[in-house]
């Protein structure tokens, strides 16, 4: 992409804690429905033997939590809700259609990105609290079992949750075109930003352009 005439949406450091992210996300994700689903007990052979995936897999949804942790310090300002974002509902139909109708005025993110956002998060918790909780090596020792049972309950739940939110996520990325070029290169054209967010682009993009296409006195 010619980078003179598209926007910076998304910053490298950003970019390379999704990306990070999204590898260990998906090693937790096949080892983990590997134990759920025994049907699917393969999947495990991503992190190596049994044992080794059992080992491994603590440690790299660790990873994940941390990641996310950064990227909602980094994101949160732009997934608070707004007014604005009832047109969005107003118009999903024709969203997931990937229709293109009146201005839906989106900043940022839009609606459905907002809760995707704050759904990931909470789960992400969810897994993390009770990863704890169940994690043999170090911490089940200080749980009686009917906790550890509990959490072991929740975390399946949560992970099947955040896997089907996931799915969603990956749907959208490849259904909205320039999506994915973005989140690789970190650069939008104009007119996707117009499109897709066009109050970001109103508020955020246009104003910078106009003062940059100033010439100087």
């Amino acid at each position: 992409m010619d980078t003179k005439n598209a926007i910076l949406r998304t910053k490298f450091f950003d970019r390379m804690c999704h990306w990070i992210m999204v590898a260990c996300f998906f090693l937790v994700a096949m080892s983990g429905l590997s134990w759920f689903f025994p049907s699917l007990n393969w999947l495990g052979n991503v992190l190596g033997t049994p044992q080794t995936a059992r080992i491994l897999h603590p440690f790299l949804g660790t990873v994940v939590f941390c990641l996310l942790i950064v990227m909602f310090f980094r994101f949160v300002h732009h997934n608070l809700p707004v007014k604005t974002d009832v047109v969005w509902f107003k118009n999903v139909v024709g969203v997931l259609m990937n229709r293109h109708g009146p201005k839906l005025q989106i900043g940022k993110y839009n609606a459905g990105q907002k809760i995707l956002f704050w759904g990931i998060m909470s789960l992400i918790s969810v897994l993390f609290m009770t990863g704890i909780v169940a994690w043999r090596a170090y911490f089940a020792a200080y749980f009686p079992i009917p906790v550890i049972r509990i959490a072991l309950l929740a975390h399946s739940l949560a992970g099947l949750g955040l896997i089907l939110l996931v799915v969603g996520h990956i749907y959208m990325g490849l259904w909205v075109r320039g999506s994915i070029t973005g989140m690789l290169t970190g650069y939008v054209s104009r007119a996707w930003a117009k499109q897709h967010h066009d109050r970001w682009y109103e508020e955020k993009i246009a104003p910078t352009a106009d003062k940059t296409a100033k010439p100087h006195s």
